[in-house]
């Protein structure tokens, strides 16, 4: 399990006003400022910042990287995609279904240093709200319903 990261930047200012704006829609939040780095997280009540902002070294631009944030459903993949664009993202593909398997939902915006941000929804790897599921049936019953019926209905 991954408890955070850090994506260096070109200018720290300006990619936190990118990401405070694009990410709220998936209840993203600054909680974090260890200057020069600024930690954004989820608005959980917590100061568990998972996602950090950090100058690059020596200003060099590094190369671009990929970042899927997971929505909680389309209304949400959407409102994202909207307001990465709003931010000053460059439009990298629109809300919609993605070939990769069934049920996956997601945007793509370039951010202003030309990462690739996602937010998905995919109803085919529901989360187990019991941790770890049995190996030889990785979806819990309680979930199939909901994955099946996610993968076929707009949220």
């Amino acid at each position: 399990m991954i408890d955070h990261l850090t994506l260096h930047v070109r200018d720290v200012a300006r990619s936190v006003a990118f990401y405070s704006a694009a990410l709220e829609p998936l209840c993203y939040m600054v909680k974090a400022h260890h200057e020069p780095t600024l930690g954004l997280g989820a608005r959980d009540g917590t100061a568990h910042a998972d996602f950090y902002l950090s100058p690059a070294p020596g200003g060099a631009c590094p190369p671009p990287t990929h970042i899927a944030f997971r929505a909680r459903d389309r209304a949400q993949v959407r409102a994202f995609h909207r307001a990465a664009l709003a931010a000053g993202g460059t439009d990298n593909g629109a809300p919609g279904p993605r070939p990769y398997h069934p049920g996956y939902y997601a945007a793509f915006v370039l951010d202003p240093d030309g990462n690739n941000i996602e937010a998905v929804t995919d109803w085919s790897h529901p989360v187990d709200p019991r941790g770890a599921s049995d190996p030889g049936n990785p979806v819990p019953a309680m979930d199939r319903a909901a994955a099946t019926a996610g993968a076929t209905t707009e949220s």
